[in-house]
């Protein structure tokens, strides 16, 4: 019995040996209610802002945007806020 379980754990450890750790991927766009980040080569091809502004509308709110990391592996990062009545501020309207 204890050569058998040897057995499955050698070949189980070998298969895990073969699998990639995918420790390093991160996906270009991720966001929730309250913000999210944009990966800088994304936003060198595409309309960063328009993306931004498209995710938080989709909670019913307006896009700040806080940072760039200009560099390889950086990112942009954005908020999503409520507009409070009376506010100075209007929302940031795009064309479709």
């Amino acid at each position: 019995m204890r050569i058998i379980k040897a057995a499955v754990l050698m070949g189980a450890a070998a298969m895990l040996s073969w699998a990639p750790a995918r420790a390093d991927i991160v996906p270009p766009f991720k966001g929730n209610d309250t913000g999210g980040i944009i990966s800088y080569e994304l936003a060198q091809r595409v309309d960063a802002r328009q993306l931004a502004v498209e995710h938080c509308a989709s909670y019913g709110k307006v896009a700040k945007f806080l940072a760039v990391d200009a560099q390889y592996g950086g990112y942009v990062s954005f908020a999503c806020r409520w507009v409070p009545y009376g506010a100075s501020q209007r929302p940031l309207r795009t064309l479709y």
